[in-house]
């Protein structure tokens, strides 16, 4: 079986990467995330509001209490949420589920339904802006701390198998591969794999190896918006709209045929395109603008942009159907519109609401080990679907439910991933809090953290 070797977000959208529990602590506390994954933080920003006729005197503050730094001067103050957002959370959650469910199921209406990787831009970009009120360089370093370790690891694993199992790219590509493989060190290009690699009968198909690099585009595509973000928010900032909708012009030039950028670098660019005003919309979300929007505007243009989305997917249909993966400027229009209703309806929730409170652990573990589910799933679908395989093997088992595990097999394959990311998680998730010098936990799902009265 073959899964699309294209992962769509998914992935968690921040390069930080941090838990629920400090990812949305107020900027002013301390320059940084705290070293304590589980306390939780409410204190609220500091408020730095012009005086009024009509405010009301803030009370004076005593000697001893301690000074928070302001904003930046001239940006917009980031919004004001005590404690971590957990309308975020879940949809990052959603966006992860939906990631595995694609990959196996493959179907191409999923796209449209939840656009993910343009979700978890939107809310990376988001919290990139919240982030730069602090020095760039800080903010950068801090983003590849967090991000490149998973990776690390993913690497340290998969790569040693490709040699064992017989790749000899330098006798195929030269010198010139030890450069390429750079790129499973820091991911500015595509990185190095076999074609084909393991064998058709073997727990490893011919094209695991391909599975197994395809998550890396994301992880190269997210480096790219943390380097430029610094200069993309001083853009946005004096120019917003322009700004906004610039990444969605350039898909229309290089996503549509009329002008090619090959190579590697035109993979990244229209990674770039395709995305950037998602993440640039999450700029918007930080700094109040979508608020300013009257909220009828800003959904009928969302919709207007949604439905320019699926009239030219419906003209440049793909062997794939509708999988807007395959379709750029269909793709970049109908996630703008789609994260843009997200954010202007989004509520801000310091817990998850009535029955959603149930998922409070699963959401929260999800958001803890965002980057290792996201780079584990797509390989752990190929021994998923052979644990599904064994069950003909079982005595009287496969002869009298045989039909059935056929009829069921992806749903049996669906079943079967969820213990196995769960080992994944628990064998190298550790390496996210390392990375984030966090102390290391295996199974960070909030239970027992503390919480303050």
């Amino acid at each position: 079986m073959t899964y699309p070797d294209r992962p769509l977000q998914d992935a968690y959208g921040d390069g930080s990467w941090p838990s629920p529990d400090d990812r949305w602590a107020p900027s002013h506390q301390g320059g940084g995330y705290p070293a304590h994954a589980g306390a939780a933080h409410t204190a609220p920003l500091p408020a730095h509001t012009a005086p009024s006729a009509f405010s009301v005197p803030a009370p004076a503050v005593s000697p001893e209490q301690p000074k928070t730094p302001d904003t930046v001067a001239g940006a917009p103050a980031p919004r004001a949420k005590p404690g971590r957002d957990r309308y975020l959370d879940l949809l990052r959650a959603v966006a992860l589920v939906r990631v595995v469910v694609f990959h196996l199921f493959g179907w191409a209406w999923l796209t449209i339904l939840f656009p993910s990787m343009g979700v978890m831009f939107a809310l990376a970009g988001s919290l990139m802006a919240r982030s730069l009120a602090r020095p760039a360089a800080g903010v950068i370093r801090s983003r590849l701390r967090r991000l490149l370790p998973p990776m690390w690891a993913f690497a340290l694993v998969v790569v040693p198998v490709m040699f064992a199992l017989s790749w000899k790219p330098v006798r195929e590509e030269g010198l010139w591969w030890f450069i390429k493989l750079g790129s499973w060190v820091l991911p500015l290009g595509s990185p190095p794999y076999p074609e084909e690699s393991g064998s058709e009968s073997g727990w490893l198909e011919l094209n695991w190896a391909d599975q197994a690099a395809g998550p890396l585009w994301y992880i190269r595509a997210y480096l790219l918006f943390v380097l430029a973000s610094p200069l993309l928010l001083k853009a946005f900032r004096r120019l917003p709209w322009v700004t906004l909708l610039a990444p969605v012009a350039l898909t229309a030039v290089i996503g549509t045929g009329l002008v090619t950028v090959p190579g590697t670098f035109g993979e990244g660019l229209l990674d770039f395109a395709v995305f950037g005003s998602c993440w640039i919309l999450g700029f918007a979300h930080n700094d109040g603008l979508l608020k300013k929007v009257p909220r009828y505007l800003a959904v009928s243009s969302a919709a207007i942009g949604m439905g320019f989305g699926l009239w030219w997917a419906s003209g440049h249909l793909t062997e794939e159907g509708w999988n807007l993966d395959e379709i750029p400027l269909a793709q970049a229009t109908w996630s703008l519109g789609f994260c843009a209703i997200l954010l202007v309806y989004a509520p801000s929730w310091q817990k998850l609401p009535g029955r959603l409170a149930g998922w409070d652990g699963l959401v929260t573990l999800a958001n803890n080990r965002a980057v290792t589910i996201y780079l584990w799933h797509n390989l752990l679908l190929i021994p998923a679907a052979h644990l599904v395989d064994q069950l003909w093997s079982v005595p009287w088992f496969g002869d009298t439910f045989g039909t059935y595990i056929e009829r069921s097999y992806e749903v049996l394959v669906l079943i079967a991933i969820w213990p196995l990311i769960g080992l994944a998680i628990v064998g190298f998730g550790w390496v996210e809090d390392v990375a984030a010098k966090r102390r290391p936990r295996l199974w960070p799902n909030g239970a027992g953290r503390t919480r303050e009265a």
